[in-house]
């Protein structure tokens, strides 16, 4: 079944990377739901990360960076290739072990997308990275 994002790509537009919880974020609500399900805010915070883990989509196309959430609404941020200008990444102990971490990707001036914590935030950088370089011709002009 094809994405929210992958339903509104341009013409010509190519998906190259879909990003995706790491499985911690899983195995955070189903814990809370086994160890605090008698409870209902065990069955709420599961519910919730479902939720927000089923309605939220990042992926790098061939032309932007694109950060999706939101059930009823949609909260769309992308940054064109051309515009990044920089990623940060933030990892915890655990992060680095398990590879996950939040990453960011910054554009020009102050614009910028703060991605939820994901698997393998080094391959989405570096995703965006060869993608962003692909899309930029030898001469310094945009391909295609």
């Amino acid at each position: 079944m094809a994405g929210y994002i992958e339903k509104r790509l341009y013409e010509g537009e190519v998906l190259r990377h879909r990003g995706q919880f790491h499985w911690i974020v899983h195995a955070r609500a189903w814990a809370a739901l086994i160890l605090l399900g008698v409870l209902v805010f065990g069955i709420v915070y599961f519910i919730m990360e479902m939720v927000r883990v089923n309605t939220t989509e990042f992926v790098v196309t061939d032309r932007r960076v694109v950060l999706k959430t939101g059930l009823w609404s949609a909260d769309v941020e992308e940054i064109t290739l051309d515009a990044i200008e920089g990623s940060s990444l933030k990892q915890s102990i655990f992060g680095r072990i398990f590879d996950y971490g939040r990453l960011s990707i910054h554009g020009r001036g102050e614009t910028h997308i703060r991605f939820p914590n994901m698997a393998h935030p080094q391959t989405f950088r570096a995703e965006a990275e060869r993608s962003k370089q692909a899309a930029i011709a030898p001469d310094g002009s945009r391909a295609g």
